[in-house]
């Protein structure tokens, strides 16, 4: 079906990850990038480091949107992997919600289980833990927080063994969720059955990935890297999960990580489906239903990234600095793909405690310091790398003491000036 290289660390796609169809057809092509969470420290000599080519292809028949390699999560998500999801206020906020809605759309009592697949530090859990049980798995050494916290976690893959030592020690779950990882985990079809496996018979499952549809609709090339497998509609998701037996019960759109679609699942007649199944459908029908507008998405992001080039060789002409704010992994593809270096951008912000801090960007010299120093040098422009926030984070970053102007790079370069 896939034909492996012989390093093993990466699988070429020639099958669709959901319906085998072996037709898929070229979108766009953003080069060589390196893994977005492999971050070398400040002061390393620079070594060979590996790239991955990534391309993504479009699926006619079940309209799934993927990337054209798959690499080893091993070299993905390493032990030291950096990314604490309890540090973006943004997805604090959208867990808390989350649990207020499954209280409504799900029966949940104090002596069900729910299972947080990729629970990282056991953000989305803390929401659920004391008023239910709770289980996170995860197999990043980042877990140990969520442990630290009283929140029951397993440091390994979701897979076969891991779920007969659930069923064994904890039972069946009435929750399942898999938020900003349901996309990124190779062989789907049978990561859905073993959440069914798992999955109480009365069980919701309920995912969270970045949307098709918000993709390109704001043009979000940099939510392209390797971890991103597949990207999602909710045409390919109703296929993928009906190709199980689930049936989609509610549908919605949520802010994170620019534009992300949550949908609930559950086997066939437990629930009643939502309206909101129906009318997200037919929004998206136009734009993920065939390849036009797709092929018009990669027009645009070539033209963008001329623009951004354009907007930073007029600032570097006039020996102005730039400090980029922000380090999510988004950044990686963009500074790689747009080929900033640290001769164009001097250094990236992150705020105190993260542990990306003393690291290298991917790709690159630039160096990732604490946002401190962004008030202390003023250098003329930050350079919002976290730029879907850029109207609720430049007037935080001004209100802290930054006196220069804004770059927000996406969808369309341009200099933002509060005064």
């Amino acid at each position: 079906m896939k034909k492996t290289y012989e390093t093993g660390s990466s699988v070429v796609v020639e099958r669709c990850q959901i319906c085998d169809n072996d037709k898929l057809e070229s979108i766009i092509f953003l080069g060589y990038l390196p893994p977005v969470n492999k971050m070398h420290p400040v002061g390393e000599k620079p070594d060979e480091q590996p790239s991955y080519p990534a391309q993504m292809l479009y699926c006619p028949k079940c309209h799934l949107v993927q990337l054209g390699l798959i690499v080893d999560p091993k070299i993905l998500f390493p032990a030291e992997y950096p990314y604490t999801s309890s540090t973006t206020k943004i997805l604090r906020e959208n867990f808390a919600e989350m649990y207020e809605e499954c209280k409504i759309i799900v029966n949940l009592r104090k002596e069900d289980l729910v299972i947080d697949i990729g629970s990282n530090d056991g953000n989305l859990l803390s929401n659920f833990k004391g008023n239910h049980k709770v289980l996170g798995i995860t197999p990043e050494d980042i877990g140990k927080i969520a442990i630290e916290k009283g929140i029951p976690t397993i440091l390994d893959y979701f897979k076969k063994d891991v779920v007969e030592k659930i069923k064994k020690e904890y039972g069946k779950a009435k929750i399942i969720t898999a938020t900003n990882v349901f996309a990124h985990i190779d062989n789907v079809n049978e990561i859905v059955e073993l959440i069914l496996d798992v999955l109480a018979d009365d069980g919701v499952f309920i995912s969270e990935s970045h949307y098709l549809l918000s993709l390109i609709e704001t043009l979000q090339y940099d939510t392209v890297y390797h971890e991103h497998l597949r990207y999602y509609s909710l045409h390919s998701l109703k296929y993928l999960l009906e190709k199980h037996n689930l049936e989609i019960i509610h549908a919605k759109q949520i802010p994170t990580h620019g534009g992300s679609i949550r949908v609930y699942a559950a086997r066939k007649g437990k629930y009643a489906a939502k309206g909101t199944v129906t009318k997200l459908l037919e929004k998206e029908k136009n734009v993920v239903v065939g390849k036009e507008k797709l092929l018009e998405f990669k027009d645009k992001v070539v033209v963008s990234k001329l623009e951004l080039n354009s907007l930073l060789l007029d600032i570097k002409k006039q020996r102005k600095k730039i400090y980029g704010v922000g380090a999510p992994s988004r950044a990686s593809t963009l500074i790689n793909y747009v080929g900033i270096d640290e001769g164009i951008m001097d250094y990236v912000m992150e705020i105190k405690g993260s542990h990306k801090i003393g690291k290298y960007v991917p790709g690159t010299l630039i160096p990732v310091v604490e946002e401190s120093k962004l008030y202390e040098d003023q250098p003329e422009y930050a350079l919002l790398l976290s730029w879907h926030i850029a109207e609720e984070l430049a007037p935080k970053l001004r209100e802290k003491g930054f006196k220069g102007d804004f770059i927000v790079p996406l969808p369309t370069p341009r200099i933002l000036k509060l005064r």
